[in-house]
């Protein structure tokens, strides 16, 4: 039985548009599978608010960073991460990411150690309410020498109006490890902080 031409191009042309459908469809499943995941359900209940962006991969809040496209390596290196809390009552740079004021301590990367397992990366935002703040001359040595619970009580910074972390482990240890839930490990007593003084003020703290 012999095809009119019609056909034969129609039959041509809904291949081509499979063909295309096929290679688009598995093109959006490689960059779905490099996407941060969620951290575990446990660890949510810090995530209150706030947005965190680096480039390429973009918001990591309440995420695990992916090992896969080297984002491990290269959030080591990346400039500090734009951080937005949408939901600001007043002050539209902090719902636009353009935060301003006085730094304190300035923006160090994450660089979890070899072999270390998964670190917690938070963020906190807090309410100054015309408090001057200002480190000790023991802080102000490095990040490693803050006591954070003794610096937020100095201040009375009790409940952050907002707060969020993202996880991640050194590029060269395993891919498929398991992400810890809360309680699994200890955090560190040392804290990793940039304060600003605006009407809020934002810490960035590092715990294991």
């Amino acid at each position: 039985m012999k095809v009119p031409v019609g056909w034969t191009m129609r039959l041509a042309t809904a291949a081509l548009f499979v063909g295309l459908a096929m290679v688009v469809t598995g093109f959006q499943g490689k960059e779905e599978l490099c996407a941060p995941k969620a951290v575990n359900a446990t660890d949510t209940d810090f995530c209150t608010g706030l947005e965190v962006f680096y480039p390429e991969v973009g918001d990591v809040s309440c995420m695990v960073v992916p090992s896969c496209n080297s984002y491990r390596q290269k959030i080591t290196l990346w400039p500090p991460p734009t951080v937005k809390f949408p939901k600001a009552s007043e002050g539209a740079d902090l719902k636009k990411g353009e935060i301003k004021g006085q730094e304190l301590s300035a923006y160090q990367p994450p660089t979890p150690p070899p072999l270390s397992g998964f670190h917690r990366y938070q963020f906190s935002v807090y309410q100054q309410e015309g408090k001057a703040i200002s480190l000790l001359p023991e802080e102000s040595v490095g990040r490693g020498f803050w006591d954070m619970d003794k610096f937020l009580s100095r201040f009375q910074l009790i409940t952050p109006e907002a707060s969020t972390q993202f996880m991640t482990e050194n590029y060269k240890d395993s891919p498929d490890a398991d992400v810890p839930v809360r309680g699994s490990s200890k955090p560190k007593d040392q804290l990793k902080t940039l304060g600003l003084a605006l009407p809020v003020c934002v810490h960035i703290a590092h715990h294991l």
